[in-house]
């Protein structure tokens, strides 16, 4: 199994990180991703708690090896996130529904507000586990979760590339809008 896991903070408010999750994609950073599908959407009315299930359509470009022995490089991943205002936490998990027999990515990623700035910034905060499931072939497993692992990284950070694009134009236009209007 392979672990990743990274931490920074954003420099927009929770509320403007949270607003902008709903337009990370597409985005020019991440073009693997191709579709986003919302499967259900629900308010706790009690807790204010939103629930969003979605289904994100994907494209790798996957090593010769790898599309030989497993076929496509189209892959869906189902993605649950729980936005709870009363605690400004916004937690989503994901993983992969293709090749799940094959290997796994469970992934978690937490929005909250920095302890020290909490009017201004947002701590993100992502972690994966990577399990490739092909226990008769163990050196082929071993080279799956590597490049497995590999990939989420650089997507990883293609995806930090890309969120914070869209936070800053998001936010530019929003401001520009507001100063238009004065």
């Amino acid at each position: 199994m392979h672990y990743f896991s990274q931490a920074f903070n954003y420099s927009h408010p929770w509320s403007h990180v949270v607003i902008g999750m709903w337009h990370k994609y597409p985005n020019p950073h991440c073009t693997h991703v191709l579709t986003v599908d919302v499967l259900d959407r629900s308010v706790d009315p009690e807790t204010g708690v939103v629930r969003t299930e979605r289904i994100l359509g994907c494209k790798q470009k996957a090593p010769s090896w790898i599309t030989k022995l497993f076929g496509t490089e189209d892959a869906y991943v189902r993605e649950v996130s729980f936005i709870d205002p009363r605690t400004q936490t916004m937690d989503v998990t994901s993983v992969n529904l293709s090749m799940s027999q094959v290997a796994t990515c469970y992934e978690r990623i937490l929005y909250k507000p920095s302890p020290s700035n909490p009017r201004e910034n947002t701590v993100f905060s992502q972690t994966a586990e990577i399990q490739a499931r092909l226990h008769l072939w163990r050196t082929v497993s071993d080279r799956l979760e590597k490049w497995l692992a590999e990939r989420f990284e650089q997507n990883a950070l293609k995806g930090k590339l890309g969120f914070s694009d869209v936070l800053r134009s998001l936010w530019e236009n929003n401001e520009s809008q507001r100063m238009h209007l004065q």
